[in-house]
C-alpha cells in the first residue's frame, strides 16, 4: 500500500488507515509506504509488490502520481474526497473518518 500521507486532513487520513490496517487486519497488507519515501526504497518496494495498492488523499493524487514516475500503476486506486470524505485544511482526520476509509479500503483489497 502506497499513501499519499501529506498534510491536509485527507492526507494525513491516508496514513492513519493504514496504520488502521496493520493493527486491526494483521497480513491484508504486507507493508505500507508513503508516497514521499526514499524513491529507492519505493520502486523496491514496488518491484516486489504482489499488489500495489494507492490510497490518496483528495484529486491531487499525490501517491498515484508518485509510483507513475517510477513506471508502475496502481491495481487498485482509492481517493478519500471520492468516498465521502470532506478536505477542510489542516486539521486532524476525525475517528468515523478513519473507520470509513478503513473499511472501505479492506473491502477493496479483499
Amino acid at each position: 500500500m502506497v499513501t499519499c500521507s501529506g498534510i491536509s486532513n485527507t492526507g494525513k487520513l491516508t496514513t492513519k488507515v493504514s496504520e488502521s490496517l496493520h493493527r486491526k487486519c494483521p497480513g491484508l497488507i504486507e507493508c505500507s509506504f508513503a508516497a514521499r519515501s526514499d524513491p529507492e526504497k519505493l520502486r523496491d518496494f514496488l518491484a516486489h509488490a504482489k499488489r500495489i495498492v494507492i490510497v490518496d488523499g483528495c484529486s491531487d493524487c499525490c501517491g498515484r502520481k508518485k509510483i507513475k514516475e517510477l513506471g508502475y500503476d496502481p491495481d487498485i486506486h482509492i481517493v478519500a474526497t471520492e468516498c465521502g470524505i470532506i478536505k477542510n485544511g489542516m486539521e486532524d482526520p476525525r475517528f468515523d473518518e478513519i473507520e470509513l476509509m478503513t473499511s472501505i479500503v479492506r473491502e477493496k483489497i479483499r
